[in-house]
């Protein structure tokens, strides 16, 4: 198993938001869907180390990752494409690209590959290699910011909403290019738009007020 959460319970100061969830991704690609409120992004910040589980395991590739600080968690083989896509708007999409293998060893060789998968992935990178982030479109900046993470080489790729704010034949596009992902690395996502992003996903978990309550 990749990604194996048993039991997990955390939250935010005295607010409990996870309830005893159960989660597991092998390699596949596995969705996660409800409500706002749900508790899914509360439980991918708990898988990055945001926050500290307060009770229960959080165990990639057989080692246990529950507590880590962030950039160790990205270190072992994780990456997040967060709803904000945190983007640099001042910066090219070379060197946002670049940044996205900024925290994690890897050779020159690993690197260049990585980016020879990014922009073959996504092509309208490759033609505006070299503008600023901050002038393209929600929708492109969606795919730089996934093609950052997929700089890191990563085992487990987790997006968070992909879909939010984007245009309807942009978001079919995005979870077109997560179909092909699959092929290579596990993925879990987040969503919203359940009809989208079926063609992306293996199986998928229905949360609601923290906790899972249906698994297909």
């Amino acid at each position: 198993m990749i990604l194996d959460v048993k039991k997990l319970e955390t939250g935010y100061g005295k607010l409990q938001v996870l309830r005893g969830v159960d989660l597991s991704v092998g390699k596949e690609s596995v969705g996660l869907f409800g409500p706002n409120g749900a508790g899914k992004t509360t439980l991918i910040n708990a898988v990055m180390g945001i926050v500290r589980p307060w009770a229960g395991s959080i165990e990639f590739e057989g080692a246990s990752i529950g507590g880590r600080p962030t950039h160790m968690v990205a270190r072992s083989g994780i990456a997040l494409v967060p709803q904000e896509r945190e983007l640099f708007p001042g910066m090219s999409v070379a060197d946002n690209l670049e940044l996205g293998a900024a925290y994690v060893p890897r050779g020159k060789a690993i690197m260049a590959r990585q980016l020879e998968v990014v922009l073959s992935l996504f092509p309208i990178l490759k033609e505006r290699y070299k503008q600023f982030v901050g002038t393209m479109s929600g929708g492109q900046q969606r795919m730089v910011a996934i093609g950052r993470a997929l700089m890191a080489n990563p085992a487990l790729l987790i997006l968070d909403e992909p879909s939010l704010g984007l245009q309807p034949s942009i978001v079919a596009e995005v979870f077109d290019r997560l179909s092909i992902l699959k092929k290579d690395i596990s993925i879990l996502v987040t969503e919203q738009n359940v009809r989208e992003s079926l063609k992306a996903i293996d199986r998928g978990y229905v949360m609601e007020n923290g906790a899972v309550v249906l698994e297909d």
